[in-house]
């Protein structure tokens, strides 16, 4: 059983994935080509923005984003204490401070009354100036759009929407990676979007932004590459990695986010009551990046997960040091009484296998384990 089966989806597609792949070989166009074009085009029409532009990951497409606004030492950029480093990193890697801030704990996405209350602090304290909020969709769950919104336009904050996980969720109809002034995602192979290495890309309606985004992509170019206006970076989507990501975006359009949120109702029917299983709010989809359980403490969860590997189960902790705590960090002063959810959850949340192609068989096996290890 694989945590999230790759190969299952390669076999299925395969003579689809191997032309795409053959055909890009044929034509020698490894850069730029027009797989690359159509693939950005399919995205911003799919997503519902006038923009997408493709790059070399999820982590420089956040960079890129901070770069074009210029965010810089001392500047203060929000970010959700639980999540993966990169959203932090971009924000220190700008020179900019990271302010982490405590999540809900039903959604796993940062909490709005604390999101607020943090940047009313950094107003109060003088030293650095608010500037971005950077929520994750975390999990494949997009965050409370609703609230952030509000609070960035009464605070005239920009938000950049970390999409990496979200992909193909949404709210009341508008999908992920629309929301905000910018949004990114992550093309990383086990994302519910992923392709064969590492890619990435920025969705956005601001024309400014995106023209600016195209310079600094590629050498912070003019009217051509060998004409450089500003100072940028190389950040391109291989045209092979676009070649698979259109035969795998017609997939997950056509059957893959139907098919694992499935496997997440048929979890939850059967696991509800069991364990804490994830809440989706009311209008919210999720395109499950990972389907994640609570149990009472570290000490259960870490014995569930032993017993789960002796039987051939897979599962992971994501995450089990929270961002406030990693060293990278370490110079930053934090109070532990402003994370006591994030520190919580990093001790008591295990994630089950999660993919469309998951056998209804595996399912059952998985809940019948879960239901046996603990009731």
């Amino acid at each position: 059983m694989e945590f999230r089966d790759l190969n299952a989806q390669y076999i299925k597609y395969k003579n689809e994935i191997d032309s795409a792949i053959q055909k890009v070989i044929d034509n020698t166009n490894f850069i730029g080509g027009k797989e690359v074009y159509t693939l950005e085009q399919r995205l911003a029409e799919y997503v519902g923005v006038k923009h997408c532009l493709t790059c070399a990951n999820g982590t420089e497409a956040m960079t890129l984003v901070l770069m074009a606004w210029d965010i810089k030492e001392g500047d203060a950029v929000f970010v959700p204490d639980f999540t993966f480093f990169s959203t932090g990193e971009v924000v220190s890697f700008r020179g900019a401070t990271p302010i982490f801030v405590d999540v809900d704990r039903k959604t796993f996405n940062i909490d709005t009354v604390k999101l607020e209350k943090a940047i009313i602090k950094v107003i109060k304290e003088g030293k650095l100036t608010p500037k971005v909020i950077i929520p994750v969709d975390l999990f494949g769950l997009p965050a409370n759009y609703g609230e952030i919104q509000k609070i960035a336009k009464n605070y005239k904050l920009k938000v950049l929407e970390d999409g990496a996980q979200g992909f193909g969720g949404s709210i009341n109809g508008e999908k992920a990676c629309s929301f905000g002034d910018a949004a990114t995602t992550s093309f990383f192979p086990a994302k519910p979007l992923g392709c064969y290495g590492d890619g990435g890309a920025i969705f956005t309606d601001d024309d400014g932004l995106a023209n600016l985004l195209r310079s600094y992509k590629v050498h912070g170019k003019g009217e051509n590459k060998y004409d450089n206006v500003r100072v940028g970076v190389n950040s391109r989507l291989d045209t092979i990695q676009a070649a698979i990501l259109n035969v795998k975006l017609t997939a997950f359009i056509n059957h893959e986010l139907e098919d694992v949120n499935r496997v997440y109702k048929l979890y939850t029917e059967k696991l509800n009551g069991i364990v804490e299983t994830p809440v989706i709010p009311e209008g919210y989809v999720s395109s499950f990046a990972q389907y994640t359980i609570k149990l009472d403490n570290k000490e259960a969860r870490d014995s569930l997960q032993a017993k789960l590997k002796a039987e051939g189960i897979p599962s992971m902790v994501y995450y089990v040091k929270p961002m406030h705590r990693q060293r990278a960090f370490r110079e930053l002063h934090h109070d532990e009484n402003d994370f006591q959810v994030t520190n919580e959850l990093c001790d008591i949340v295990l994630s089950l296998p999660m993919h469309p192609y998951l056998h209804k068989d595996d399912i059952f096996h998985i809940i019948n384990s879960i239901s046996e290890l603990l009731l």
